[in-house]
């Protein structure tokens, strides 16, 4: 079952991240879980919008290739993929994941008294009739002056190092920080729930 009113058809989240099947969790979605399993860092494009759509695309390729596509092809009912994926853009470099605790430290000194953009991409794919819906979403965050000790302690609590450019508006340390934002803080956490949702009812309506 996927959904509030119980609509008849199955959703597999492709993502391992915890923000993501919270803001699905919120949009009233039940779904199971499947991780990709790719090696990001194999993937490189310049421009942040045609990286986050090259990455969901492998990612739902990495995904369907481990299932029994059959099994989805011929129930009656359709099965769902969604898959996802975000960078940061800061001083017009790509942030990906920290690769350490040190440079998530950068990262974060740099966003204090400044500003970052996130670029989303979101793909939901119908299982059972391989019809795919694509789309993009950005944001930004602009921030007070985040202190050394806030950061040493975001550092420190490790979570930073699993989110694009180590960018967690939603985190009770990093909240206080934040002067504005333009966009949705459920886009920046990177699962807009607007595109989303319009996502899924293209891809069902298209079956």
């Amino acid at each position: 079952m996927a959904s509030k009113d119980s609509p008849s058809f199955k959703i597999i989240l492709g993502s391992s991240s915890s923000s993501r099947r919270q803001i699905l969790s919120d949009m009233g979605y039940e779904f199971s879980i499947m991780a990709a399993d790719i090696d990001e860092k194999q993937i490189r494009m310049e421009k942040p919008e045609e990286l986050v759509m090259a990455l969901a695309e492998a990612k739902a390729d990495a995904i369907i290739s481990k299932l029994q596509i059959n099994e989805f092809t011929e129930k009656d009912e359709p099965t769902l993929l969604i898959t996802a994926d975000q960078v940061v853009v800061h001083g017009g470099k790509i942030r990906e994941k920290p690769s350490s605790r040190e440079e998530a430290r950068e990262f974060i000194k740099g966003y204090s008294e400044g500003h970052a953009a996130t670029v989303g991409s979101v793909i939901v794919t119908n299982l059972k009739t391989s019809a795919r819906e694509r789309g993009l979403d950005k944001a930004e965050v602009y921030f007070h002056k985040i202190p050394d000790e806030v950061i040493e302690n975001l550092v420190n609590e490790g979570d930073v190092l699993y989110v694009a450019g180590g960018l967690l508006v939603e985190h009770p340390l990093t909240s206080p920080f934040v002067e504005a934002m333009v966009g949705t803080v459920d886009s920046i956490m990177g699962l807009p729930k607007h595109l989303t949702e319009r996502l899924i009812q293209d891809a069902l309506s298209r079956s």
